[in-house]
Parts: C-alpha cells; structure tokens; sequence
C-alpha cells in the first residue's frame, strides 16, 4: 500500500485549502534539467507531482504522479529520470518501503529526490505535521540504500537532504 484512503483525503483537503502546499518543486527545474541534458533523456516522472510546478517549469512535457489527485493517481510507467521533492517525509511511515520499492520500480537510469529532515510549517487538517517522517541521514542512508545505488547525498543544513541515485543493480 502506497497511501491509505484517510491519509489521501488529508492530503487532498490541503491541496485544496492551501495554494502552496505542492507548489515548490519548480525551484529544481534547472538541476532536472541539467541531469537530463547529462544523461540525454527528457524521459522525467514528477513522483508526487503537488500541483505540477516542475512540469510547468520544464520546456518539455514529463510524467506526473501524485495519489492525493483522481486524475493523476494511476501507477506510472517506468522513466529514465524520476524526481521525488519534498514528497519522501510526507509518506505514512507504514507505507514508506512500500513507496520506495515504487521508486525503485519506476527509476530506469536516475532518481533525484528532496528529503526534508525537519518539522514542516504546515499541519494536516487533522491537526499533524505535514511531515510524518522528521528523520535525518542516518534513517534515510538504510532506507535508500536498500532500493538504489547512491551517486550523491549532501545534507544541507541538517534540515534537507539532496539526493542523486541509480537503480540498486546499477553497479551489476
């Protein structure tokens, strides 16, 4: 299981209240860029897409997959590149070997993905914080190491890990 019903309709009701929850991963527009131009695909998967901020900030069309919209909620198909920011923390913690594994399935050459390691401002409406997993490098080390080969990790700050990964058969 991926997300529970009641944690998607959470999810939904603050996609609905607030404009900007969802809104920020368009700050990494030109680094996916970059990857992509690097690795020479425009194959990209937005993996809990929010509101589709990258996609728009991109000039070619991506993938997008986000649980917590109808219309975006199908399993996506593998891509070259997928992009995961700021969308690990907010996971059930139940349910997060369960979304890594997804990744893992999902990533053909690279995953570059955004983990906050802190309290988010923002609160759920049932009252929570918007981040259920507030866990720094050495929770998510393990956690990533069991479904990829890491490239890079910079822990920035202590508040925000930035990770570059491959399939875990990568070295094979």
């Amino acid at each position: 299981m991926l997300i529970s019903e009641s944690y998607r309709e959470q999810n939904k009701q603050l996609h609905e209240l607030r404009h900007d929850y969802g809104a920020s991963a368009h700050k990494h527009a030109a680094q996916v860029r970059e990857l992509c131009e690097l690795i020479n695909t425009k194959s990209v998967l937005d993996y809990g897409c929010g509101k589709g901020t990258l996609g728009d900030a991109l000039d070619f069309p991506i993938g997008q997959y986000d649980p917590a919209f109808v219309d975006l909620c199908s399993e996506p198909a593998p891509h070259d590149v997928v992009c995961c920011l700021d969308v690990l923390e907010h996971i059930e913690p139940e349910c997060l070997d369960a979304v890594l594994a997804d990744l893992a399935r999902v990533t053909k050459k690279v995953i570059f993905a955004t983990i906050a390691t802190r309290p988010a401002v923002k609160t759920l409406p049932d009252g929570r914080n918007a981040h259920l997993i507030q866990e720094n490098l050495t929770f998510w080390l393990p956690k990533l190491w069991e479904h990829f080969t890491l490239m890079s990790v910079n822990n920035v700050g202590n508040q925000e890990l930035i990770v570059i990964a491959g399939p875990a058969n990568l070295g094979t």
